[in-house]
């Protein structure tokens, strides 16, 4: 009897092995986490993109929290084989964490000191398939454009599967909804203080935010036209946080407004400059080096890009921007005669690099110069400031309308 057990035994025992192992070998693998092995960050105060390397292609979605602003990774479980330096908070981000929410669904969360976009989103394919890198290109906003990306994300809540292809992507660049929408840049700010008055000792920052709301407020009042500022107080933005928050806003100009010191204190008048890889002359070359300092005064180290790279940068600008912004520049001066005190030659080009978006024809308008007594008295005068934010806005619906009249 004993013999009999335990050879039945036996056979249960082999039959139920023999189960597990066919089981085994149906089960698929992706019913294992997914194994994150590798990722890197690289950017600016502006822009920051981040990979993660998978071991299969991720499904995953996109939100947007705020208080504090965060951008919130969805994926299905997985397992993080990270070193945590190849994760360090970086760019535009403060803080990054990583690690499940719920089961089967894990999430990356990205900080940020600002409102902030996912400019693109996408998996691409390694090696035949081997491997798979998630490629995350962020990019700081408007708090406007923050906002209407909250309004339209369709929202999971933590105990529901992550939806994939829902992820929000915003494309930069001159917008195609019909509304004409002008980014006002009022220079400086914060830490940087910009020029300041021969007589009352006024700081440039503050002048600029001033003429930069009356501005912003009279293109308003035109038609089919919507103007937002860079700023809305004395803080500091780097000159490519200034350029990205136009884009991101799909700005079809950006104007920015400057008012500058020189050691001539005789010279006075407005200028319009237009981006150049060679200066038009002295005068635009010094403002133009002394404009591009701005960074350095907060701190942040600027890294050339290579000769080569630069050249293709500053072609890209040229076809695609500078004959709109030379269009527009033209259109300030001829506006601005027998009106505003001009400069002698006043639309000259430099290398700024507050003009440098690819996609946004842009001017700098120096309204005068504060080394100058009476630019000054002027440059700080509301009534004047109104006016000459009057003509600009004039110049602006001109141009607009020869645009629109080109198919441009």
């Amino acid at each position: 009897m004993l013999r009999l057990l335990t050879e039945r035994f036996l056979r249960l025992a082999a039959g139920a092995i023999v189960a597990v192992l066919c089981l085994s070998a149906v089960t698929p693998a992706s019913a294992a986490p997914l194994l994150a092995f590798g990722a890197r960050m690289a950017g600016d105060d502006a822009r920051t993109r981040l990979i993660i390397d998978f071991d299969r292609r991720p499904e995953f979605s996109v939100h947007y929290v705020a208080n504090p602003y965060r951008v919130l990774i969805d994926l299905p479980e997985t397992d993080f084989g990270i070193k945590a330096e190849e994760l360090e908070a970086r760019g535009i981000f403060s803080d990054i964490r990583y690690g499940t929410m719920a089961a089967g669904r894990s999430r990356i969360v990205l900080t940020a000191p600002r409102p902030v976009g996912v400019v693109l989103a996408e998996v691409q394919e390694e090696q035949g398939g081997t491997s798979y890198r998630l490629v995350i290109d962020a990019a700081i906003v408007t708090d406007q454009v923050f906002q209407g990306q909250m309004e339209k994300q369709s929202w999971q809540e933590a105990s529901l599967p992550a939806a994939a292809g829902e992820t929000p992507i915003m494309l930069p660049g001159g917008r195609t909804d019909g509304t004409f929408v002008v980014a006002v840049d009022a220079g400086h700010g914060g830490i940087d203080n910009g020029a300041r008055g021969a007589v009352t000792k006024t700081e440039e920052k503050h002048v600029t935010l001033a003429f930069a709301r009356h501005l912003a407020e009279t293109l308003n009042t035109l038609p089919g036209t919507r103007a937002f500022l860079t700023r809305e107080k004395d803080e500091f933005l780097s000159l490519s946080q200034r350029v990205q928050l136009a884009r991101s806003e799909g700005a079809n100009l950006l104007i920015s407004i400057h008012a500058d010191t020189l050691k001539q204190k005789d010279i006075r008048g407005a200028t319009v400059y237009t981006i150049s890889d060679k200066a038009s002359d002295s005068l635009a070359a010094s403002l133009a080096e002394r404009e591009n300092l701005s960074d350095q005064i907060a701190g942040i180290s600027f890294v050339d890009e290579p000769a080569e790279v630069a050249d293709i940068l500053l072609d890209l600008t040229r076809r695609e921007t500078q004959a709109f912004s030379i269009n527009l520049a033209q259109s300030v001066v001829n506006t601005f005669k027998n009106e505003v005190m001009l400069i002698n030659n006043p639309h000259r080009h430099a290398g700024f690099r507050v003009l440098t978006a690819p996609d946004v024809p842009s001017i700098l308008l120096e309204l005068g110069f504060m080394s100058n007594k009476e630019d000054e008295q002027l440059l700080i005068d509301p009534a004047w400031q109104k006016k000459v934010a009057g003509l600009v806005a004039k110049a602006v619906d001109e141009y607009r309308t020869t645009v629109v009249a080109n198919g441009g």
